[in-house]
């Protein structure tokens, strides 16, 4: 009679060890495995257990050492207990305990919950943190010796354990991949202008800069007729005023002050008032340096010279602003216009078009590291001055010249290969 409550106790005993088995393993797997993103967001909506869980985290080696501790304790002291009850209870069948303990410790302690936490790792860490960070306190002597002893192994396999919490830190092309994973978890919309605000380091001013001859300026020697058209008509709300050439560039015009600029010249007044000093930026600024320096100068808009001091382009915030955010209706409209789609897959535009646009309109990749337009590549390519009809391959790419003017390609047909 009196062995029976023994047997009970052992094999309630071996439950319980089991069943804390089973919790350090899937600490350890929520641990290692949660978002620590997923952990701050939660931690500064005010729950404590994930506050408590990173706290944890921030010294991985303690934790870690914790974890094991209790896991080791609990499966060593299971498998002394399973054979104190083979020996008693089952004719000291020591080595079919062993099997048997080994397959319920796999299954039920190690497989089933690790599984389950890397399910739902950031839960798993923040319901477990409660309890580890008071057996912390409880090993620490235990972990103090354990740490002091691997730390010295570490350092002779020249492991840098700081390094495991440096690995939280994203670079650009790492949050971009995070974004391009996130599908439906960030809307379609959203996941592109972040994507665009990431990519601006890795462009500059003339990768978006309206080119020389594209300018929209007013030019003092034209008739007044003329002037009030441009004005009129101008999509911008401030133009270059220039002397025949945009070169000879006198001052910025805010259509605001369009009045005032207008009355000026037809009394043939100095125009100095009604104007501000233009404002330059480099080919080679960064787009967020220029962005800053928008903001900073209180400019919206700049003309964009080279290294020579010679006016290449120009470029404003609402350039900036739609590399971001992307092209409205209306530009759109006029992109549709200028790359001109065909059946057969390729495309007809323009010399002047960026490659750039070209690219995003297309879903293409033709290098522009070292020409910003179709003009430049194919002049780069070639080496000679262009003819109607000639073709040749740029990569994956066949160009196809259709017209010429003034040595300029006014048509080219792009086909990928």
């Amino acid at each position: 009679m009196s062995e029976e409550p023994s047997l009970l106790v052992l094999i309630l005993s071996i439950v319980f060890l089991l069943l804390l088995s089973a919790f350090f393993s899937g600490s350890e797997t929520g641990m290692m495995a949660s978002n620590k993103i997923k952990l701050r967001n939660k931690a500064k909506s005010g729950q404590k257990n994930s506050k408590r869980a990173l706290e944890l985290l921030a010294k991985p080696d303690n934790l870690l050492s914790v974890i094991l501790v209790g896991n080791n304790f609990a499966n060593i002291l299971a498998s002394a207990l399973v054979t104190i009850l083979m020996i008693n209870f089952f004719e000291s069948r020591v080595l079919l305990g062993s099997i048997v303990l080994t397959i319920i410790i796999l299954i039920f302690s190690e497989i089933t919950p690790k599984t389950t936490a890397s399910a739902y790792p950031e839960s798993f860490a923040s319901k477990s943190s409660w309890v580890l960070s008071r057996l912390s306190v409880v090993f620490r002597p235990i972990v103090f010796f354990t740490n002091q002893v691997s730390s010295r192994l570490l350092k002779l396999l020249n492991v840098d354990i700081k390094k495991s919490t440096e690995s939280d830190n994203l670079n650009t092309d790492e949050l971009k991949t995070l974004l391009d994973d996130s599908n439906s978890l960030i809307p379609n919309d959203y996941r592109k202008m972040l994507s665009a605000v990431l990519g601006m380091d890795n462009l500059i001013v003339e990768d978006i800069m309206i080119p020389l001859a594209e300018i929209e300026g007013i030019n003092i020697k034209d008739d007044i007729k003329k002037i009030k058209s441009s004005i009129k008509n101008s999509p911008y709300s401030t133009l270059p005023v220039y002397d025949k050439n945009i070169s000879d560039c006198i001052g910025m015009l805010h259509l605001k002050d369009s009045s005032d600029f207008l009355s000026a010249f037809e009394s043939n007044k100095s125009l100095d008032s009604s104007l501000s000093e233009p404002y330059f930026a480099s080919l080679t600024t960064n787009l967020t340096k220029q962005l800053h320096a928008f903001q900073d100068t209180d400019n919206n808009i700049a003309l964009v010279v080279d290294e020579y001091g010679e006016i290449e382009g120009l470029i404003s915030v609402e350039d900036i602003f739609i590399e971001i955010v992307g092209k409205f209706g209306s530009d759109i409209i006029e992109q549709e216009k200028e790359f001109s789609l065909q059946p057969d897959g390729s495309v007809i535009t323009d010399g002047n078009s960026k490659i750039r646009d070209l690219n995003g309109f297309m879903n293409w990749s033709i290098n522009d590291e070292n020409a910003k337009t179709i003009n430049g590549l194919i002049l780069k390519t070639i080496d000679e001055i262009p003819i109607a009809n000639l073709c040749f391959t740029n990569e994956s790419y066949r160009f196809e010249i259709l017209k010429i003017k003034n040595n300029s390609i006014t048509s080219v047909k792009i086909q990928k290969i």
